[in-house]
């Protein structure tokens, strides 16, 4: 078998509509590299979407799977009562509370299997909440592709044709500074955007029927956008001004991707819900809604979870994962990593018109182009290239954006220096070329790493 091959055999038995973001292949993976069919060794800066924060194969997450796997794969939460439910509830409360500083008896938790479940169960808790129906969201969200997390989502590319979808959603522009700054400074842009934030509750929906406002701290799909910090804080604001639940969706940014456990915490300002998932359980289906107590207990009884919400082998390696997390001190790498990534593409910048701004936190750090350096001219088609050219050469990009114009970085966080620098060298070499529009060298499969 060839991956020639095994992607004819896709295409013959896979639904077209399951995404193709790289032709790569895959039969073992370790940290940051990926082995494919051939044997060809590949630099992993996808992490599976942002989900091996860890890298690929932990060997103690590994071991635990294995471990729970010979006790008992599946009795569902619903019926029997397990212990490794019980302990990661436990441990998120403790590392991610949501209640007084420092306590954990005012956070409450509930586990499920994706990150689209997190977000429907969280908007069903602040609606059972506060009795109310509205929920707010942004442009260039993405929070799944269920009924409630497709119609939150943004881009229409995702949801074409799958109407009518959820009522009662509402959304506002993200305050995306880059994009829509227009030569303000960042605080000016903030409190223009804050005051769009109040005029929508008289031409867009009244506050005072919003059950939640759903945000990314930093938005994934929608290329690495940062909100600012004082929109945060004046969000918070609005929403203790008018009784509304404010989620924080961390489900891409979340355990160690922005040097922090959450994106939420480099901002001082607390959410009463927030969800995950991803890199939680290293690659297994685990994902999680916590909150503060008093809005999570709201929920009556048997209207949140289902059939495989925090099964026992998920549950096992998400506690491995954060063990493992904290031995290695995952947010120092995500700061290191950040800051060799940073780094390269702001050395690129410099080099290239077409790329118009580098930006992120941490290691969730991005770069868009542009055409002639003006953001509101996307260049879609020398960040595909790029994708391509670097694919050729065996390092693993994708692109984010409402107009894939943007490459982001999602790397495992264990990449070593040597790894991640030669993956840094080749991006450079291929947007040279293609700026340039001089031949690549030979990309012979195989080239070391």
């Amino acid at each position: 078998m060839n991956s020639k091959d095994l992607l004819e055999r896709r295409m013959r038995i896979v639904p077209q509509g399951v995404g193709v973001f790289n032709t790569a292949t895959v039969q073992r993976a370790h940290g940051a590299t990926i082995v494919d069919v051939e044997g060809n060794e590949l630099i992993d800066l996808v992490g599976g979407i942002g989900v091996t924060n860890a890298g690929h194969c932990p060997p103690p997450v590994v071991k635990a799977i294995q471990d729970q796997a010979e006790k008992f794969l599946h009795t569902s939460f619903n019926v029997v009562t397990y212990e490794p439910y019980i302990a990661l509830c436990e441990k998120l409360a403790e590392l991610l509370p949501h209640g007084e500083p420092g306590t954990t008896d005012t956070t409450k938790v509930m586990l499920v299997s994706t990150g689209a479940e997190a977000v429907e169960n969280a908007i069903k808790i602040a609606r059972q909440s506060t009795k109310r129906q509205a929920v707010l969201c942004y442009t260039g969200a993405f929070h799944g592709r269920s009924m409630m997390g497709m119609t939150l989502t943004s881009k229409v590319d995702y949801k074409l044709n799958c109407g009518p979808f959820a009522p009662e959603v509402y959304r506002l522009p993200f305050p995306n500074y880059y994009r829509y700054g227009d030569g303000m400074t960042m605080e000016i842009f903030a409190q223009h955007e804050l005051k769009r934030l109040r005029e929508s509750g008289r031409n867009v929906v009244s506050p005072e029927t919003i059950a939640a406002i759903i945000i990314e701290v930093v938005q994934g799909e929608g290329g690495f956008n940062v909100a600012p910090q004082s929109y945060l804080e004046g969000l918070r604001d609005f929403c203790d001004e008018h009784g509304i639940i404010l989620i924080f969706d961390e489900i891409q940014s979340g355990f160690g991707r922005t040097g922090k456990w959450g994106s939420y915490e480099h901002f001082g300002v607390l959410p009463d819900i927030s969800t995950w998932a991803k890199s939680l359980g290293s690659g297994m289906p685990i994902g999680a809604v916590i909150g503060r107590a008093e809005v999570m207990d709201a929920a009556a009884p048997g209207t949140i979870g289902g059939t495989y919400i925090g099964n026992p082998v998920s549950c096992a390696a998400a506690l491995a994962t954060l063990e493992y997390m904290h031995e290695i001190d995952i947010n120092r790498l995500g700061n290191h990593v950040g800051d060799i990534v940073r780094a390269s593409f702001l050395r690129m910048q410099r080099k290239h018109d077409c790329i118009g701004d580098v930006r992120g936190l941490g290691a969730m750090i991005a770069l868009e182009f542009v055409h002639e350096g003006d953001p509101r001219r996307p260049d879609a088609s020398t960040c595909q290239q790029l994708v391509t050219a670097c694919s050729e050469r065996n390092v693993l990009l994708i692109s984010a954006g409402t107009h894939k114009n943007v490459i982001r970085v999602l790397s495992p966080l264990v990449i070593e220096d040597e790894l991640l620098l030669k993956a840094m060298t080749i991006i450079d070499e291929e947007l040279d070329r293609i700026v340039n529009a001089t031949p690549s060298p030979s990309r012979t499969t195989g080239e070391s790493i």
